[in-house]
C-alpha cells in the first residue's frame, strides 16, 4: 500500500484538511468520503481545486451518494435519484478542473487551478453494482469500507467483469482502496460500533492488525484509510500508537 494511513474524523471535511494541508507536508490527504450529492458541483470544483493547490497535489477526492436521508432532508436535496446525480456531477467537476463549463447559459470557470493536471485523484465509494460501475466510468480507484481479504477479491472479480463489458483496458485495472474501523488496543470506542467489522476484530492486537492489513495489501489494496472511533481527547495517543505499533512496522514492507 503506497500510503497506508489517511486521517479521517468529523467535520466539514474540506476545511478540516484544509488545515491538515497547512500543518503537514507529506502525508495523503483524503475525503473518506465526501456525500457528493449534498453539494453544489462548482463548488465542490472550486474547494477542491484550491485544496489540491494548498496541499501540492497531496489531497484525493473520495465521494459517495449517500445513504442517511435525513441528511439529504436537511438540506432540501431530494434522496430518490442521487446516484445519478452524483454522475452528473461527477462529470462537471472534472470538467471544471480541466478547464471552463457553461452552466445555465453562464460561463463557469475557476479562479484557482489544480496543482494537479486534470484534477486531484477521484476515489467513488460504494459496493452496489452501480456504484463500481460508477467507479470505472469517473474514477482512479474504487473505495470500499470494512471488507476482509475474501470480501475485496469478490469486489476485483466484480470490477474486471464490470470492466470488460465496458471495454476497460483489462492491463489497466482500477485501483483498491478502502476505510477500516480500528479501536487501537488499550482505547475503547466512542460511538456504538454493533454490526461494524473492525480491524484486527473486538480484541486486536498490533500484530493481528498487521496480519490483516498485508492480508488486504496482498489482494490487491492500494490504500487504506484507518477510522479511529475513540473520543476526542484520546486521538493524539491513538494515533501514535498506530503509528509505532502498526505502520512503522509495514512502512519497510
Amino acid at each position: 500500500m503506497h500510503h497506508p494511513c489517511h486521517l479521517n474524523t468529523e467535520g466539514d471535511p474540506l476545511v478540516l484538511l484544509s488545515a491538515v494541508a497547512g500543518a503537514t507536508t507529506r502525508i495523503g490527504l483524503v475525503t473518506s468520503v465526501l456525500v457528493l450529492p449534498l453539494y453544489d458541483p462548482v463548488v465542490v470544483a472550486h474547494q477542491t481545486a484550491t485544496l489540491d493547490r494548498l496541499s501540492r497535489g497531496r489531497f484525493t477526492l473520495g465521494v459517495g451518494t449517500g445513504w442517511d436521508e435525513a441528511e439529504f432532508a436537511a438540506v432540501g436535496t431530494p434522496f430518490a435519484g442521487r446516484g445519478r446525480r452524483t454522475d452528473e456531477q461527477l462529470d462537471a467537476v472534472r470538467t471544471l478542473w480541466r478547464g471552463q463549463q457553461s452552466r445555465g447559459g453562464a460561463e463557469v470557470r475557476l479562479g484557482v487551478r489544480p496543482r494537479t493536471p486534470g484534477g486531484p485523484p477521484v476515489w467513488v465509494g460504494g459496493h452496489s453494482d452501480a456504484a463500481l460501475r460508477r467507479a470505472l466510468r469517473y474514477g482512479d480507484a474504487w473505495h470500499g469500507s470494512g471488507l476482509d481479504a475474501a470480501g475485496l477479491a469478490q469486489v476485483r472479480g466484480r470490477l474486471a467483469e464490470f470492466g470488460k463489458e465496458a471495454g476497460r483496458d483489462p492491463a489497466t485495472p482500477l485501483e483498491l482502496t478502502s476505510g477500516q474501523l480500528l479501536v487501537p488496543p488499550g482505547f475503547e470506542a466512542a460511538v456504538r460500533l454493533s454490526g461494524r467489522r473492525l480491524l484486527g476484530g473486538a480484541e486486536p492486537t498490533a500484530e493481528r492488525v498487521r496480519q490483516e492489513l498485508r492480508q488486504l495489501a496482498d489482494g490487491g489494496l492500494a490504500a487504506c484509510s484507518l477510522w479511529l472511533p475513540v473520543a476526542g481527547e484520546a486521538l493524539p495517543d491513538a494515533l501514535a500508537r498506530v503509528a509505532e505499533e502498526v505502520l512503522s512496522r509495514l512502512s519497510g514492507e
